[in-house]
Protein backbone atom coordinates (compact mmCIF):
# COMPACT_ATOMS: atom_id res chain seq x y z
CA UNK A 1 0.00 0.00 0.00
CA UNK A 2 0.91 3.78 -0.61
CA UNK A 3 -0.66 6.04 1.27
CA UNK A 4 -0.79 10.02 0.72
CA UNK A 5 -0.66 11.75 4.40
CA UNK A 6 -1.86 14.98 3.79
CA UNK A 7 -2.18 18.02 6.73
CA UNK A 8 -3.67 21.45 6.71
CA UNK A 9 -5.40 21.60 3.70
CA UNK A 10 -7.04 25.02 5.02
CA UNK A 11 -9.80 25.24 2.71
CA UNK A 12 -7.21 25.82 -0.10
CA UNK A 13 -8.97 24.11 -3.23
CA UNK A 14 -5.82 24.90 -5.47
CA UNK A 15 -3.33 23.07 -3.47
CA UNK A 16 -5.34 20.47 -2.57
CA UNK A 17 -6.30 19.91 -5.92
CA UNK A 18 -2.71 20.02 -6.92
CA UNK A 19 -1.50 17.41 -4.11
CA UNK A 20 -4.29 14.96 -4.98
CA UNK A 21 -3.07 14.77 -8.95
CA UNK A 22 0.29 14.75 -7.40
CA UNK A 23 -0.65 11.43 -5.48
CA UNK A 24 -2.16 10.24 -8.36
CA UNK A 25 0.22 10.58 -10.52
CA UNK A 26 2.36 8.89 -8.10
CA UNK A 27 0.02 5.70 -8.11
CA UNK A 28 -1.32 6.31 -4.14
CA UNK A 29 -3.66 3.83 -3.68
CA UNK A 30 -4.84 5.12 -0.15
CA UNK A 31 -5.08 8.46 1.38
CA UNK A 32 -5.61 10.02 5.30
CA UNK A 33 -5.80 13.42 6.71
CA UNK A 34 -4.71 14.79 9.56
CA UNK A 35 -7.08 17.48 10.16
CA UNK A 36 -7.41 21.44 9.35
CA UNK A 37 -9.71 20.46 6.39
CA UNK A 38 -11.06 23.92 7.01
CA UNK A 39 -10.19 27.81 8.71
CA UNK A 40 -8.00 30.82 6.87
CA UNK A 41 -8.88 29.96 2.97
CA UNK A 42 -11.74 30.29 0.89
CA UNK A 43 -13.14 27.11 -0.31
CA UNK A 44 -14.03 25.08 3.14
CA UNK A 45 -17.21 23.75 1.31
CA UNK A 46 -15.61 22.22 -1.31
CA UNK A 47 -12.57 20.69 0.29
CA UNK A 48 -14.45 19.61 2.95
CA UNK A 49 -16.75 17.89 0.20
CA UNK A 50 -14.07 16.30 -1.48
CA UNK A 51 -12.11 14.85 1.71
CA UNK A 52 -15.73 13.42 2.70
CA UNK A 53 -16.29 12.02 -0.99
CA UNK A 54 -13.38 10.63 -0.64
CA UNK A 55 -13.94 8.65 2.53
CA UNK A 56 -10.24 8.87 3.64
CA UNK A 57 -9.76 8.54 7.37
CA UNK A 58 -9.76 11.76 9.22
CA UNK A 59 -8.56 13.13 12.60
CA UNK A 60 -9.95 16.51 14.03
CA UNK A 61 -7.93 19.65 13.97
CA UNK A 62 -8.31 23.01 15.95
CA UNK A 63 -9.97 24.68 13.34
CA UNK A 64 -12.28 21.85 12.49
CA UNK A 65 -13.33 21.86 16.02
CA UNK A 66 -13.41 25.59 16.18
CA UNK A 67 -15.48 25.65 13.13
CA UNK A 68 -18.30 23.15 14.56
CA UNK A 69 -18.88 24.68 17.89
CA UNK A 70 -20.55 27.44 18.60
CA UNK A 71 -18.08 28.90 21.14
CA UNK A 72 -16.67 32.26 21.68
CA UNK A 73 -13.18 32.81 20.09
CA UNK A 74 -11.12 34.32 23.12
CA UNK A 75 -7.50 34.59 23.21
CA UNK A 76 -7.79 33.29 19.34
CA UNK A 77 -5.69 35.13 16.72
CA UNK A 78 -8.19 37.79 15.11
CA UNK A 79 -7.15 37.28 11.36
CA UNK A 80 -7.98 33.62 12.18
CA UNK A 81 -10.43 34.32 14.33
CA UNK A 82 -12.08 35.84 11.61
CA UNK A 83 -11.71 32.83 8.75
CA UNK A 84 -13.39 30.64 11.87
CA UNK A 85 -16.76 32.42 11.79
CA UNK A 86 -17.24 33.22 8.12
CA UNK A 87 -16.08 29.57 7.59
CA UNK A 88 -19.23 28.77 9.73
CA UNK A 89 -20.94 30.27 7.82
CA UNK A 90 -20.48 28.61 4.70
CA UNK A 91 -21.20 24.95 5.98
CA UNK A 92 -24.04 23.17 6.36
CA UNK A 93 -25.37 21.58 9.71
CA UNK A 94 -23.77 18.25 8.43
CA UNK A 95 -20.86 19.46 7.55
CA UNK A 96 -20.57 20.91 10.77
CA UNK A 97 -21.67 17.29 12.61
CA UNK A 98 -19.22 15.27 10.47
CA UNK A 99 -16.53 17.63 11.47
CA UNK A 100 -17.66 17.84 15.43
CA UNK A 101 -17.68 13.49 15.16
CA UNK A 102 -14.21 13.27 14.11
CA UNK A 103 -11.70 11.53 16.55
CA UNK A 104 -8.40 13.20 17.94
CA UNK A 105 -6.13 9.53 16.93
CA UNK A 106 -7.01 7.01 14.94
CA UNK A 107 -5.19 3.94 13.84
CA UNK A 108 -4.96 3.83 9.85
CA UNK A 109 -2.88 0.20 8.98
CA UNK A 110 -0.20 -0.22 11.10
CA UNK A 111 0.26 3.60 11.57
CA UNK A 112 -1.38 6.45 14.11
CA UNK A 113 -2.45 9.49 13.04
CA UNK A 114 -3.43 12.69 14.97
CA UNK A 115 -3.35 16.72 14.39
CA UNK A 116 -1.59 17.87 17.18
CA UNK A 117 0.26 15.54 19.72
CA UNK A 118 -0.34 12.09 21.56
CA UNK A 119 0.42 13.42 24.98
CA UNK A 120 -2.44 15.80 24.94
CA UNK A 121 -4.34 15.56 21.37
CA UNK A 122 -7.11 18.36 22.63
CA UNK A 123 -5.05 20.47 24.27
CA UNK A 124 -3.66 21.42 20.53
CA UNK A 125 0.20 21.72 21.53
CA UNK A 126 3.18 22.40 19.15
CA UNK A 127 5.58 20.26 18.36
CA UNK A 128 8.62 21.67 17.08
CA UNK A 129 11.48 20.44 19.16
CA UNK A 130 12.72 16.88 20.43
CA UNK A 131 11.29 18.01 23.86
CA UNK A 132 8.09 17.99 23.14
CA UNK A 133 8.16 15.25 20.44
CA UNK A 134 9.83 12.88 23.37
CA UNK A 135 6.20 13.79 25.25
CA UNK A 136 4.38 11.99 22.06
CA UNK A 137 7.13 9.30 22.00
CA UNK A 138 5.37 7.82 25.23
CA UNK A 139 2.17 7.37 24.43
CA UNK A 140 3.05 6.22 20.60
CA UNK A 141 2.12 2.74 20.49
CA UNK A 142 2.97 2.30 16.12
CA UNK A 143 6.29 2.57 14.68
CA UNK A 144 4.96 5.32 12.87
CA UNK A 145 2.71 8.06 13.83
CA UNK A 146 1.97 11.33 11.66
CA UNK A 147 1.23 14.58 12.75
CA UNK A 148 0.85 17.91 11.90
CA UNK A 149 -0.74 21.43 13.29
CA UNK A 150 2.61 23.26 12.58
CA UNK A 151 2.85 23.29 9.67
CA UNK A 152 6.17 22.59 8.96
CA UNK A 153 7.69 19.28 8.06
CA UNK A 154 10.01 17.72 10.41
CA UNK A 155 10.78 14.17 10.98
CA UNK A 156 11.80 13.11 15.08
CA UNK A 157 13.19 9.25 15.33
CA UNK A 158 13.72 7.72 18.71
CA UNK A 159 15.73 4.64 18.81
CA UNK A 160 18.29 5.21 22.34
CA UNK A 161 17.86 8.58 21.80
CA UNK A 162 15.43 10.77 20.24
CA UNK A 163 16.56 12.82 17.48
CA UNK A 164 14.94 14.96 14.65
CA UNK A 165 15.45 17.51 11.53
CA UNK A 166 13.96 18.35 8.12
CA UNK A 167 13.85 15.55 5.39
CA UNK A 168 12.94 14.50 2.13
CA UNK A 169 12.86 10.65 2.11
CA UNK A 170 13.86 8.39 4.18
CA UNK A 171 13.51 4.63 4.97
CA UNK A 172 11.87 3.50 8.04
CA UNK A 173 13.91 0.78 9.86
CA UNK A 174 12.11 -1.74 12.56
CA UNK A 175 13.22 -1.30 16.09
CA UNK A 176 12.62 2.44 16.11
CA UNK A 177 9.72 4.86 16.32
CA UNK A 178 9.06 7.56 14.12
CA UNK A 179 6.76 10.89 15.17
CA UNK A 180 6.45 12.60 11.35
CA UNK A 181 4.92 15.98 10.53
CA UNK A 182 3.89 15.57 6.55
CA UNK A 183 3.94 19.92 6.41
CA UNK A 184 0.59 21.59 5.12
CA UNK A 185 -1.14 21.75 1.84
CA UNK A 186 -2.85 24.61 2.08
CA UNK A 187 -0.90 27.11 4.51
CA UNK A 188 2.84 26.15 4.63
CA UNK A 189 4.81 27.82 7.30
CA UNK A 190 8.43 26.94 6.78
CA UNK A 191 9.62 29.48 4.60
CA UNK A 192 8.66 27.37 1.01
CA UNK A 193 5.50 28.66 -0.04
CA UNK A 194 5.04 24.99 -1.87
CA UNK A 195 2.13 22.95 -1.07
CA UNK A 196 3.67 19.86 1.16
CA UNK A 197 2.20 16.37 1.40
CA UNK A 198 4.01 12.92 2.29
CA UNK A 199 4.06 9.64 0.22
CA UNK A 200 4.58 6.40 2.87
CA UNK A 201 5.32 3.45 0.74
CA UNK A 202 4.58 0.92 3.08
CA UNK A 203 5.91 -1.86 0.87
CA UNK A 204 9.50 -0.15 0.30
CA UNK A 205 9.06 1.31 3.74
CA UNK A 206 9.97 5.04 2.58
CA UNK A 207 8.58 8.24 4.12
CA UNK A 208 9.16 10.54 1.13
CA UNK A 209 8.23 14.48 1.37
CA UNK A 210 6.44 15.91 -1.55
CA UNK A 211 6.60 19.87 -2.30
CA UNK A 212 4.28 21.36 -5.28
CA UNK A 213 3.62 24.53 -7.31
CA UNK A 214 0.10 25.31 -7.37
CA UNK A 215 -1.70 28.72 -8.57
CA UNK A 216 -0.94 30.53 -5.60
CA UNK A 217 -2.29 34.13 -7.21
CA UNK A 218 -6.01 32.90 -7.78
CA UNK A 219 -6.03 31.11 -3.60
CA UNK A 220 -5.65 34.67 -2.85
CA UNK A 221 -7.83 36.44 -5.03
CA UNK A 222 -10.34 34.24 -3.44
CA UNK A 223 -9.79 35.10 0.15
CA UNK A 224 -9.79 39.10 -0.95
CA UNK A 225 -12.74 38.41 -2.91
CA UNK A 226 -14.73 37.06 -0.18
CA UNK A 227 -13.61 39.66 2.46
CA UNK A 228 -11.29 37.55 4.68
CA UNK A 229 -8.25 39.11 6.28
CA UNK A 230 -5.49 40.35 3.70
CA UNK A 231 -2.71 38.80 5.78
CA UNK A 232 -4.35 35.32 5.17
CA UNK A 233 -3.85 36.05 1.10
CA UNK A 234 0.02 37.19 1.88
CA UNK A 235 1.11 34.57 3.99
CA UNK A 236 0.31 32.38 1.16
CA UNK A 237 3.33 33.30 -1.38
CA UNK A 238 6.21 33.90 1.68
CA UNK A 239 5.28 30.59 3.32
CA UNK A 240 5.07 31.76 7.00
Amino acid sequence: MKYAVIADIHANLEAFEVVLADAEANKCTHFCCLGDVVGYNANPKECLDTVRKMGMPVVKGNHDEYCSVDVALEGFNPHAAEAVNWTRSKLTEEDIQWLRELRYIRLVSSFTIVHATLDGPKRWGYVFDKLAAAASFTYQNTGVCFFGHTHVPVAFVRDSTVRGGTYSKFRVEPGKKYFVNVGSVGQPRDGNPKSAYVIYDMEESTIELRRLDYDIATAQAKIRAVGLPERLAERLALGK
